[in-house]
């Protein structure tokens, strides 16, 4: 896909690629580590969780390109039917906006700015 196809798709279509990428990136450098297996999943959570994706949304915004700051504003400003009990509407949202950054910049193939993103794993 090119930029132009990537950044119409839908904000929450771009939010649920780039939770999978997030996902996947996360399990990957956990795997490497000496975690007990039943840690594992319970530190993986912790990561990939919508407080954690908000307070890494609050810390890289201002780095982020003019067109990742519109994805995140239009993913940020989707309605949402449901809100996860573990987190407020505020950190949702902002969750929300990080996934589809990180899902843009996945489908344009920019792997490098991807794992800019996500940050280091050890530092979460």
């Amino acid at each position: 896909m090119n930029e132009h196809e990537v950044a119409l798709k839908n904000p929450l279509t771009l939010a649920f690629v780039g939770d999978a990428v997030q996902t996947l990136h996360v399990r990957m450098a956990l795997a490497q580590t000496d975690i007990k297996a039943k840690e594992l999943h319970k530190r993986a959570s912790a990561i990939v969780c919508a407080t954690a994706q908000a307070k890494r949304f609050d810390e890289i915004f201002d780095n982020f390109t003019a067109a990742e700051k519109d994805i995140a504003m239009r993913a940020r400003n989707t309605d949402h039917n449901t809100v996860p009990k573990s987190c407020t509407i505020a950190e949702y949202h902002k969750a929300k906006a990080l996934e589809a950054t990180i899902g843009y910049n996945y489908l344009l193939g920019n792997t490098k700015r991807v794992n800019e993103i996500i940050g280091e794993v050890h530092k979460c």
